[in-house]
């Protein structure tokens, strides 16, 4: 994924924001689009398609939780990236944050060198989890990692990026016991700091999802962990 065509959104109702940010990322050679709220972020994106999007929390006309909602429901916006970036560091809106879709959450303030690592970091693992794309079948279930979907008896089951990655690493080795630290090296990247309730955040939302029917046809992975 070379820089020049990585599209990158920022979504922020602070001018400073989208300036400074955009300023920084640009320089990497990132081509920069910028939305005020998110509902003009949801409109930019459908036209411009980006491989991340980094967005506010609170903003006017539309928040960044609910424009996280609506864009992870657009097919063709399945593979993009999400994190917030945000001054909100509660931890039950970093919680909400997830349950969303978003992949990943940065509180302000951030140095602006710290946030372009990040991001590398983010663009570092899509580019890598394309690269090994494959198609799973375990226990009937079609798991089709180039195009993120989940297919059972012919039935679509959609799934937000980390969700999917998540129920793909541990589809890929029914039974096994992962560690923690393993999960979160191969899902979110070793250069990606989120904590533990970020696995049990996207667990719930699998177990809700796809239901414990489908888990345990895969043996029951969603529920062995060591930490």
């Amino acid at each position: 994924m070379k820089k020049r065509n990585t599209k990158i959104l920022l979504v922020d109702d602070e001018p400073d924001i989208l300036e400074i940010v955009g300023y920084n990322l640009a320089q990497e050679g990132y081509q920069i689009f910028t939305a005020a709220n998110g509902k003009l972020a949801i409109q930019v994106a459908k036209k411009e398609v980006p491989d991340l999007i980094i967005m506010d929390v609170m903003m006017p006309e539309m928040d960044g939780m609910e424009a996280c909602e609506h864009i992870r429901k657009i097919p063709e916006l399945s593979h993009v990236i999400i994190t917030f970036l945000t001054a909100r560091s509660e931890d039950y809106s970093q919680v909400a944050g997830f349950d969303a879709g978003a992949d990943d959450y940065i509180t302000k303030p951030i140095k602006p060198k710290l946030l372009v690592s990040k991001v590398k970091a983010l663009l570092r693992r899509l580019k890598e989890q394309e690269q090994n794309s494959e198609t799973l079948n375990v226990g009937g279930i079609e798991i089709n990692r180039e195009e993120y979907k989940i297919v059972k008896d012919n039935i679509e089951i959609s799934l937000p990026r980390k969700e999917f990655e998540l129920f793909y690493l541990l589809a890929s080795k029914p039974g096994k016991v992962f560690k923690r630290d393993e999960i979160l090296d191969k899902v979110w990247g070793n250069e990606v700091v989120v904590g533990g309730r970020t696995i049990d955040v996207h667990i719930r939302k699998l177990r809700e999802k796809i239901g414990e029917d489908l888990f345990k046809t895969i043996k029951g992975v969603g529920y062995k962990f060591e930490v």
